[in-house]
C-alpha cells in the first residue's frame, strides 16, 4: 500500500480450516495444494500457524464491491484446488470437535520461532479470525481514529461471532475463538494513545530489548498495521458467509469514514475508560447478539437491534459515500442470526431428528462447508 494513496480503501484477510470432505475431521493441507494456490493467487495466499489452515488476503480495494470481486476469486480458488485432494475449507473460527492436542504446526522459521517464545499457550491456537484494514494515510491519525473506534469493537465482535463449540462441546460462548487468542500477550482492546510517535516509542522499547522483532507482534484487537498505512481492525471472529464478512468489512470502512468526519467538523466520539468498553467486549464474546450491550452514554443495556439502528443512522451518510449502503443494511439481518446461532440450530435439529452428539457436530461441519460455498 502507498502512503499517498486515497484514505478508506480496505483489504481483508481470512484465515480459513481444512477439513475431510467424508469424515469432516481436520485435515492437514498436502504441500501441492498450497504450490497449487500460490502458483494461481501469488503473495495472496499463505498457510499458517497449523498445517490444517489456509491464510488468504485480498488486494487493496478501493470499495466493498472490488473486494467481493476479490475475495470471491480467493475463496473459490481454494476451494476448487482443495477439492482435488478431497478437502473443503471452511471459514468459523473454531473446529466443532477437533482437538488442538491431534494438529501439527507448519515447519517455517517464522512459526517455529513462535512456538518457541510461546511455548503451551501457541499450541492451543486451533483458531481462525479476520482482520480488516482501511486506509489512514497520516499516522497520527491513525491512533486517534484508533482510540475512538476502540468503543465500536464490541459491537463488531457480537455480529460476527462463529465460534460457540470447541472440541466436541458447546462452550455456552457465542466467540470462544477469543478465550484462546486472549491467552497470548499483548492482546485485547489497544491502549490509549496519544501519537503515532508514542506508538512508535513503546513498541521501540520491546524490539530494542529483543522482546519482539517488530509490531506485527502486537496482537491487539486494533491496531496500527505494521505492514501498510492502515488501521487494522482484529477483534472478528471469520464469517462462513461470504456476505457477511463483506458487511462486516463496509461497517468497519463506514466507521472510521464516520470518526473522521467527526474530526474535520472539531467533534470526536467519546473515549470511555477500557474497563467498561472490556465489560461490552465480555457481554459479545459471552452472548453474541442475544442480550444487547451497554450504552455506555446511556448507562444502560440496549439490544442489538436498537445498536444498529443507531449505527445506522451514524454512517448511513458515509456508507453511501462508500458505496457500500447495500451491505452495511445487512446489519440489521446479522444481529438477528449470527453464525454462532445458526450452528447451534445445526446442531439442535440433528439430535431432535434422531442423530448421536457425534453426528450432530459432524452436521455443523457440513453445514459450515455449505456456507463457504454458497456465495461463490
Amino acid at each position: 500500500m502507498s502512503t499517498s494513496g486515497p484514505d478508506f480503501t480496505i483489504g481483508i484477510e481470512e484465515e480459513y480450516l481444512l477439513v475431510d470432505r467424508d469424515s469432516l475431521d481436520l485435515a492437514e493441507a498436502p504441500e501441492a495444494l498450497m504450490d497449487a494456490c500460490q502458483s494461481e493467487l501469488e503473495d495472496q495466499v499463505a498457510p499458517e500457524f497449523l498445517k490444517c489452515q489456509i491464510e488468504i488476503g485480498t488486494k487493496v480495494c478501493a470499495t466493498v464491491g472490488d473486494a467481493r470481486e476479490d475475495l470471491r476469486r480467493l475463496r473459490s480458488c481454494v476451494a476448487k484446488h482443495a477439492a482435488q485432494y478431497n478437502l473443503a475449507p471452511i471459514a468459523a473460527s473454531c473446529h466443532p470437535f477437533s482437538d488442538w492436542r491431534n494438529q501439527a504446526h507448519t515447519r517455517k522459521e517464522r512459526y517455529q520461532n513462535l512456538q518457541y517464545d510461546l511455548q503451551g499457550v501457541v499450541e492451543r491456537m486451533l483458531i481462525c479470525g479476520m482482520h480488516v484494514h482501511v486506509g489512514v494515510k497520516d499516522p497520527d491519525r491513525r491512533i486517534d481514529l484508533m482510540t475512538q473506534l476502540t468503543y465500536f469493537l464490541p459491537h463488531l465482535l457480537a455480529l460476527s461471532c462463529s465460534s460457540p463449540f470447541w472440541q466436541g462441546r458447546d462452550t455456552g460462548l457465542d466467540s470462544y475463538r477469543l478465550t484462546v487468542f486472549d491467552n497470548l500477550p499483548r492482546t485485547g482492546l489497544p491502549p490509549h494513545m496519544n501519537s503515532f510517535s508514542e506508538f512508535e516509542r513503546s513498541v521501540t522499547i520491546l524490539v530494542d530489548l529483543g522482546v519482539i522483532e517488530d509490531s506485527s507482534k502486537i496482537w491487539w484487537d486494533l491496531r496500527p498495521s505494521s505492514k501498510f498505512p492502515t488501521l487494522e481492525t482484529r477483534i472478528c471472529d471469520v464469517q462462513p458467509s461470504l456476505e457477511d464478512t463483506l458487511t462486516l468489512a463496509a461497517v468497519i470502512q463506514a466507521l472510521v469514514r464516520m470518526l473522521d468526519r467527526l474530526a474535520k467538523k472539531n467533534q470526536r466520539w467519546r473515549t470511555y475508560d477500557r474497563f467498561l468498553v472490556a465489560e461490552n467486549r465480555w457481554r459479545a464474546q459471552r452472548y453474541g447478539t442475544s442480550k444487547g450491550l451497554i450504552d455506555l452514554g446511556q448507562r444502560k443495556i440496549v439490544s442489538m437491534s436498537d445498536l444498529m439502528k443507531e449505527i445506522m443512522e451514524l454512517i448511513e451518510e458515509d456508507a453511501e459515500a462508500c458505496g457500500s449502503l447495500k451491505e452495511v443494511e445487512r446489519i440489521h439481518q446479522m444481529a438477528g442470526e449470527t453464525s454462532s446461532s445458526r450452528q447451534r440450530a445445526v446442531y439442535e435439529h440433528a439430535i431432535a431428528s434422531g442423530l448421536d452428539r457425534d453426528a450432530a457436530l459432524r452436521a455443523i461441519v457440513q453445514h459450515l462447508v455449505v456456507e463457504f460455498h454458497r456465495d461463490l
